[in-house]
């Protein structure tokens, strides 16, 4: 059984996304709001997104 691409929406934007197979704990880009996020499950070609914190480097500027 192989899909050819998966779905889900994003958390932050509710963009409908659709993407090559992914395994759980992979990360991707909304191609919309640029948000990354991270595969917590996948179940019947839905993928379950969430937001995942990116914590820029403070150089003390």
């Amino acid at each position: 059984m192989s899909t050819a691409a998966v779905t889900g929406v994003c958390p932050e934007c509710e963009t409908d996304l659709t993407v090559p197979p992914l395994v759980e704990g992979e990360t991707l880009s909304c191609p919309e709001c640029m948000l990354t996020l991270r595969v917590e499950a996948v179940q019947d070609g839905k993928l379950t997104l969430q937001m995942v914190e990116v914590q820029l480097r403070d150089w003390g500027q």
